[in-house]
């Protein structure tokens, strides 16, 4: 036992300390908690419009569609809201101005939800495009701070308004991010949505099957072991994934099908971590709804 503490002292923890406090796992963590609000008050129409009750069922049912409004328009935009949460808190992260890495990353991300018919497909808002909005997050903050940290940048006199100058600050790397992603879309006809889902797809299918979720809950315990915050440790890479299962599971409730994953957020805090941790401050009663 001496043996494996020290090997997860010297070999385990040093990686995985460096990850949890990497500024971009760090940001993809802080980012989706703007999709939170959303979540729980479409949790919560969802709720009222589903209760288990004959008579109230029949009283509902005039009104399915009104409350169906409510779910899309907070289910169906998980990946538009944490596109800004993400850009904003990366380049508040990277000391760069973070209404313009919100703004660049949001505009990147709507061009990859073009279709083959370079019509606008919103069902990339949903769930499914979280990966995406990673990636056009990551992509397009960096830009940003190449452009800022090489000063090619239109900078304006000193008396003009802060948020116009750094508007015009953003203009040269908005051009580029808009040409390198509206250029593999259009010209080179590249599904960059379908693509990344493809690629995360394998971890997707593992972490909502029985040797997957034991996987993560024993790495999240070593940590914990060791001394380290396991469960933040490891948000920035399962967040997006638990997210995308919770909101999928939503909206598959809504529209009376079979729920699709069972380990959607809130599955370890509620089955397996009894009684909590501090991690746990997105967790509440409101993520159980979708456990059935």
């Amino acid at each position: 036992m001496n043996n494996f503490m020290n090997w997860v002292q010297s070999s385990l923890m040093p990686p995985l300390a460096k990850a949890g406090n990497n500024k971009y796992l760090v940001s993809i963590r802080n980012g989706l908690v703007l999709t939170l609000p959303a979540v729980i008050s479409g949790s919560i129409f969802l709720i009222i419009a589903n209760i288990p009750i004959p008579a109230w069922t029949n009283f509902m049912k005039p009104y399915m569609g009104a409350m169906g409004v409510a779910v899309n328009g907070s289910f169906g935009i998980i990946s538009l809201l944490a596109t800004i949460g993400i850009g904003y808190e990366l380049a508040k992260a990277l000391d760069l101005d973070a209404i313009n890495g919100a703004g660049l990353s949001t505009m990147a991300f709507i061009v990859t939800s073009f279709n083959s018919k370079l019509t606008l497909d919103t069902d990339n808002f949903a769930s499914s495009g979280l990966f995406t909005a990673i990636v056009c997050s990551f992509i397009s903050v960096s830009i940003l701070r190449l452009f800022v940290k090489k000063d090619w940048i239109i900078k304006l006199p000193k008396g003009v308004p802060a948020a116009v100058s750094q508007s015009f600050a953003s203009l040269t790397p908005a051009f580029l991010i808009l040409l390198f992603f509206w250029g593999l879309r259009v010209p080179l006809h590249f599904d960059i949505n379908h693509f990344i889902q493809s690629i995360f797809h394998p971890l997707l299918f593992a972490m909502n099957s029985l040797p997957g979720i034991m996987f993560y809950t024993l790495l999240v315990s070593i940590l914990w072991v060791a001394g380290i915050h396991g469960d933040m440790t490891l948000q920035g890479i399962s967040d997006p994934i638990f997210l995308q299962f919770l909101a999928a599971n939503g909206v598959a409730y809504a529209h009376h099908q079979t729920i699709p994953y069972i380990t959607s957020l809130g599955f370890s805090s509620l089955f397996v971590n009894v009684g909590g941790n501090r991690s746990n401050h997105h967790v509440g009663l409101l993520d159980a709804v979708f456990q059935e």
